[in-house]
């Protein structure tokens, strides 16, 4: 069955910035922050702010981490993002303080209706609350929220709400365990 793309419209969809905040945010996004040429944290979080991110005290951004919005995009204390993480924010991200973002890790808050010709765009945003764990290569898809000290274990996918300290693993996860932190 082939899919005709003129009907493809998503007009409706507003990134909040208009198109030269965009396009210097591409440009900034593709050589500081995706090439990893420039390993300073701070200089990314002063630059996250400038576009309209809201950033905590003590984040660190290690190289080749792409952002698509920053505006769009909220980080509270002392979160970890790894090398190779992928926010594709295309709806709000909030992410809480003491979150751990592995290489690989992406978020994803877009995809689009299959059931439709037109393949609809859909978003839903994405929440990760205070001392989450999101494993290397792992998915986390629109809509979800990952309650407080959940884990989403190495290559798994995120396709529903995780429960507070819950220990998530495969695709889709499904609740293996119960977090113990100890004191």
């Amino acid at each position: 069955m082939k899919t005709d793309l003129s009907k493809y419209d998503n007009s409706w969809y507003n990134p909040k910035a208009g198109s030269i905040k965009r396009l210097i945010w591409y440009f900034v996004n593709h050589l500081v922050f995706a090439h990893g040429l420039l390993p300073l944290s701070s200089i990314k979080v002063t630059l996250l702010k400038l576009f309209g991110a809201k950033v905590g005290k003590g984040v660190n951004i290690k190289p080749s981490v792409n952002i698509k919005y920053p505006w769009l995009l909220e980080i509270g204390d002392y979160v970890w993002i790894g090398e190779d993480v992928w926010i594709d924010n295309l709806s709000e991200v909030r992410i809480g303080s003491d979150v751990c973002l592995s290489q690989g890790a992406m978020l994803l808050t877009g995809n689009h209706n299959y059931r439709r010709s037109s393949f609809d765009l859909i978003v839903k945003r994405i929440v990760l609350e205070d001392g989450v764990w999101i494993g290397a290569k792992s998915v986390v898809c629109p809509g979800v929220t990952c309650f407080s000290h959940s884990i989403l274990s190495v290559n798994s996918v995120a396709t529903k709400n995780m429960d507070a300290y819950g220990i998530y693993q495969g695709n889709p996860a499904v609740k293996v365990k119960t977090r113990a932190i100890d004191a």
